[in-house]
């Protein structure tokens, strides 16, 4: 008798990978993932909230300008000659070229002199001496090389420049007087070196070509004399005094061979310490007690030792 064997049922995990960890639901997956998600979301917030906010202490930054765009000049299309603008042209002119074209305009306008005049600047003491110069060098460089230069053909040579040279002093020489000039200081500075070069002209083996010499001598002899006496209306003639005029012109009449002591006469006069040749002595003794009283009133010392005397006169 065949007699059947009952097989007993498999274990329903007997069929499962045992390698394979037991399945999770799926709920809570998800429920990780989205927590994930949101934890993600709030840190994208708060940086993105202290990004946006900004310090309450930090500086304002102030706004910065753009630069100015530059006006760059654009070529012209066409390309012709033409004049130059006036302010161009007197770029090119030299100082005679400026001469010449102003004495030109003067010229054919003479109604322009006036203007002309009134807009110049005043000519200053320095600016006059230089033109002096330039004719006094101008003067030098005509005489002939070599022989005598005292001759009647030396004088010939350079007759024309010497008439420019005096002829330029005696025209400035009233331009530095009063009352056209106001101050005294600065007549005197020119007389001085005014001076100086009448006494650099050349001298004649001919008495006759040193008459302009002598001519020249005596008008500023003259000019000296009338700034004099306009300084000695101005406080007593303290500006000839503490000037060292007097030695000044003690010298140019010393090297004029005399010619200037009208003026060192006028001056003396004046200040109290040179008189004229009448009467030296006294006058010279006269001169300094002044001169010496003067000095103590300014200085503040007159009266110190002289004894005081006490009881009946």
């Amino acid at each position: 008798m065949n007699s059947l064997v009952a097989t007993p049922p498999v274990p329903p995990h007997f069929y499962e990978n045992p390698h394979l960890s037991p399945s999770r639901p799926m709920s809570t997956s998800s429920y990780s993932t989205n927590s994930r998600k949101r934890k993600a979301d709030d840190d994208g917030n708060d940086h993105d909230g202290r990004m946006s906010a900004s310090p309450t202490n930090s500086p304002a930054l102030a706004p910065r300008s753009l630069p100015a765009m530059r006006n760059i000049k654009r070529a012209r299309p066409n390309v012709s000659g033409r004049p130059l603008s006036l302010p161009r042209l007197l770029e090119t002119l030299d100082t005679d070229a400026l001469r010449t074209v102003l004495r030109s305009m003067c010229d054919r306008h003479p109604a322009l002199v006036d203007e002309v005049v009134h807009t110049s600047p005043r000519p200053s003491v320095t600016s006059a001496l230089q033109v002096l110069r330039n004719y006094q060098s101008t003067l030098q460089s005509s005489f002939p090389l070599g022989g005598n230069s005292e001759s009647d053909y030396a004088y010939n040579r350079v007759r024309q420049p010497l008439g420019n040279l005096l002829d330029a002093l005696s025209d400035f020489t009233p331009h530095f007087l009063p009352p056209h000039e106001f101050q005294t200081s600065t007549s005197l500075s020119y007389l001085d070196c005014a001076t100086d070069i009448i006494y650099e002209l050349p001298r004649w083996s001919t008495p006759q070509n040193n008459i302009e010499r002598e001519s020249a001598y005596d008008e500023i002899c003259k000019a000296w004399i009338l700034v004099i006496r306009e300084a000695a209306k101005r406080g007593g003639g303290i500006q000839l005094q503490y000037g060292g005029w007097d030695a000044k012109l003690a010298k140019h009449n010393q090297n004029s061979g005399g010619k200037l002591q009208p003026a060192v006469n006028e001056l003396g006069s004046i200040l109290g310490w040179m008189h004229g040749p009448g009467n030296p002595t006294h006058g010279n003794q006269a001169g300094n007690d002044l001169g010496s009283i003067r000095e103590q009133l300014f200085s503040g010392t007159y009266g110190f030792g002289t004894p005081v005397k006490v009881g009946p006169w």
